[in-house]
């Protein structure tokens, strides 16, 4: 599913489209695509984060375990979430919940919209490296399909973390990167003003990320919010109808082909 507007488009405006504040939250889309979302909180181990908002909800009467990285709305909040940007108990609680989704066969739909972990030193002191490397073992294993899609910014290690699953979809206004376009610059040219430049050659966009198989689809957007919704609904029911469709042995070895592939 593929929007031709995505084509006119050159990979600065995507970067900034996916960056803009008119984007939906994560409560926002949750509401929309799902029903009944009951949030869960805490990683059983120290904190909750508000960086990720997870829990169970439904999806055509089938329970299913809902992830979101949480930009925030108001300033406040923004601030309480590092901008969308998760600490080490959010991943811990991503993958809490994620065993917890294993143990009870509900699939896995995991939201993202993150310019990557919170890079501060609370987040290294807690092992921030340690929880992002522990969400990509234990999701590559998960015995329940996951099924990711990138609605915003995915950046780095941070993204990866949720968005390992055996489907990986995105908004035509998003992007999907190891680093900033203005990290990219100031790294390989020492020039952060380039970043417009480092976007193309970085090759970010959902079209080029197609193109290369790295992802599966591209959602399109409209300012009407239900037909974005009905979109995702669509994709969701066709992925999981043939997900499945496989044993959990066979859901997990077709995981393991993806990412090994790269």
């Amino acid at each position: 599913m593929v929007s031709l507007l995505d084509k006119k488009k050159t990979a600065a405006q995507i970067v900034a489209n996916a960056r803009s504040e008119e984007k939906m939250s994560a409560y926002e889309l949750i509401e929309g695509i799902f029903s009944n979302f009951m949030e869960f909180h805490g990683d059983r181990s120290a904190e909750d984060d508000a960086a990720i908002v997870g829990g169970v909800a439904e999806f055509n009467n089938q329970p299913v375990t809902v992830l979101a990285t949480n930009k925030g709305k108001s300033a406040e909040e923004r601030l309480r979430t590092h901008f969308g940007c998760p600490e080490p108990s959010g991943y811990r609680k991503s993958l809490r919940l994620i065993k917890q989704a294993e143990k009870f066969s509900r699939p896995v739909v995991a939201l993202i919209n993150t310019a990557g972990a919170y890079p501060g030193k609370s987040a290294e002191e807690n092992g921030q490296g340690e929880a992002i490397a522990r969400n990509l073992l234990e999701i590559s294993s998960v015995k329940t399909p996951v099924i990711s899609i990138i609605y915003g910014e995915a950046g780095s290690g941070g993204a990866l973390a949720l968005a390992c699953g055996d489907r990986v979809w995105m908004f035509e206004n998003s992007m999907y990167t190891v680093l900033s376009p203005e990290g990219f610059a100031a790294i390989l040219w020492k020039d952060s003003s380039r970043a417009d430049e480092a976007a193309e050659v970085m090759q970010l966009t959902p079209t080029k990320l197609l193109e290369q198989h790295v992802i599966d689809g591209i959602i399109p957007e409209s300012r009407s919010h239900k037909r974005v919704f009905k979109a995702v609904k669509k994709i969701l029911q066709k992925e999981l109808t043939d997900l499945e469709k496989l044993t959990p042995s066979e859901l997990v070895e077709k995981r393991h082909q993806r990412f090994r592939q790269f």
